[in-house]
């Protein structure tokens, strides 16, 4: 596996890509923290989008059920190699490291990997 940082110039361009790779995945969004400690918020969903806004600087994930919002994200990583897309963790504005899981690697074309 390859964790590396996404810039901000380059995330919009990457989620779009990425949701017009994703189909029928299926994610977890974890989140960790000193003042939300440690829980599941969102567990087999059907992923179906990532945007990056730089205008807003907001960050949203899109189910099938509910859209989870992340505003003004300090980091963003990418956890991809040849498997393809294993998940993203983002660094919110409190601190707190929200972490995106695909249940199965998401196979993406060669220019959406390191």
């Amino acid at each position: 596996m390859a964790i590396r940082s996404l810039l901000p110039a380059e995330r919009r361009a990457y989620f779009e890509q990425v949701s017009r790779t994703l189909g029928a995945q299926r994610a977890r969004v974890e989140i960790f923290g000193l003042g939300v400690g440690a829980q599941t918020v969102l567990d087999n969903i059907h992923l179906t989008g990532l945007s990056y806004d730089p205008r807003t600087d907001e960050l949203e994930i899109f189910t099938d059920e509910i859209g989870h919002h992340i505003a003004q994200p300090r980091e963003v990583y990418v956890d991809d190699d040849v498997e393809g897309l294993h998940s993203l963790e983002i660094v919110d504005d409190d601190g707190n490291k929200q972490i995106l899981r695909l249940k199965r690697p998401l196979t993406l074309p060669a220019s959406g990997q390191a």
